[in-house]
C-alpha cells in the first residue's frame, strides 16, 4: 500500500502544491520563494526519508508569514492523508539532534489530535531574510493539520540557524520513526481502537 498524498491549496495569499511519499528516500524538490525555508523543508524531508515536493507562491513581498504557515497547513494535510488508517504504525517517537552548540528534541504522537508545543527561544529575530518566529508558526500549522501531537524543544543553543535547522531535522526524524510500521502492532495502536 503506497502512502502517498498530493494536496493543493489556493487562497488570495498563497498557491501551494505538495506531494509526499512517507516511504521515500529523502528526495526533495522544494521551491517556496523563501530560500531559508526551502533549506529547512529539504532538511525535514531528507532526514525524515520522505520524498517531498513543495511548490509555493505567496505574497512574500509583504513577508513570508503566509507562505510558511500555509505550507505547514498543506504539508500537514498531506501527512494526514498519506497515513491512511494508521494501522500498524509505531505511533510514538522522538529524536534529539545536535548541531554544533545546539541540541533540539522533537517528540511526536500520531494521535489524531492536532496540537503542538514549541519551546524554541531564539535571540536573533532573523536568519538572513527569514523571520525566526515563523519556524514555530510552521510547526503549529503542520501539527494541527497533520492531526499529530508535536513537541519541539531547544535543550541548548545559541546560533539561530542551528536551532531552527536542528528543529526541522528532529521533527523529520521523529515523524519518520512514528510513521514506520511495527510488525508486532495489530491494527491501530490505540486502546480506543482508533486514532
Amino acid at each position: 500500500m503506497a502512502r502517498i498524498a498530493e494536496v493543493s491549496r489556493k487562497t488570495g495569499e498563497t498557491d501551494i502544491a505538495v506531494k509526499l511519499d512517507l516511504d521515500g528516500s529523502g528526495v526533495c524538490d522544494i521551491s517556496t520563494g523563501v530560500p531559508f525555508f526551502d533549506h529547512m523543508l529539504n532538511a525535514f524531508g531528507r532526514h525524515g526519508l520522505f520524498d517531498l515536493t513543495v511548490h509555493a507562491q505567496g505574497d512574500v513581498e509583504v513577508d513570508a508569514h503566509h507562505t510558511v504557515e500555509d505550507v505547514g497547513i498543506v504539508l500537514g494535510e498531506a501527512f494526514a492523508q498519506a497515513l491512511g488508517d494508521k494501522a500498524g504504525i509505531t505511533r510514538f517517537a522522538d529524536a534529539t539532534i545536535p548541531m554544533d552548540e545546539t541540541l533540539v528534541m522533537a517528540a511526536v504522537d500520531i494521535s489524531g489530535r492536532g496540537q503542538a508545543y514549541c519551546e524554541l527561544p531564539i535571540s536573533s529575530p532573523r536568519v538572513g531574510d527569514f523571520d525566526t518566529e515563523l519556524a514555530v508558526e510552521f510547526f503549529y500549522a503542520f501539527a494541527r493539520d497533520a492531526k499529530v501531537t508535536l513537541h519541539v524543544r531547544e535543550l541548548a543553543g545559541a546560533n539561530a540557524h542551528h536551532i531552527i535547522e536542528a528543529a526541522f531535522k528532529a521533527c523529520g526524524r521523529a515523524l519518520r520513526r512514528a510513521c514506520e510500521f511495527d510488525g508486532r502492532v495489530q491494527g491501530v495502536p490505540s486502546t480506543k481502537g482508533s486514532l
